[in-house]
């Protein structure tokens, strides 16, 4: 399973090899921004976009609405996820 994590780019660090820095939850990582660049949206444009990151690299640019959703259900699914651990670890065997 693929999973894409929302993250914000607030800088870019290298135009040439197409490097930013981005929050994502409050944490700031560098990613590579190659796939989201093209000849109608430059590196330079890319700081402020909202974008789906996958194993370092930003796979794709979404709007701050869909951030929002995606980062509520992957928050809740890790809550989900905690209470089952929970639940199978205090199981009676």
């Amino acid at each position: 399973m693929c999973l894409g994590i929302p993250g914000k780019i607030l800088k870019i660090d290298d135009h040439e090899k197409k490097l930013a820095t981005v929050d994502v939850s409050g944490v700031r990582r560098q990613i590579n921004i190659a796939c989201i660049v093209n000849e109608h949206h430059s590196v330079d444009d890319c700081v402020g976009d909202w974008v789906l990151i996958h194993v370092g690299f930003a796979m794709s640019r979404i709007d701050e609405r869909e951030a929002a959703e995606t980062l509520k259900i992957l928050t809740e699914l890790g809550e989900a996820q905690a209470e089952m651990e929970s639940m199978r670890l205090s199981a009676v065997h």
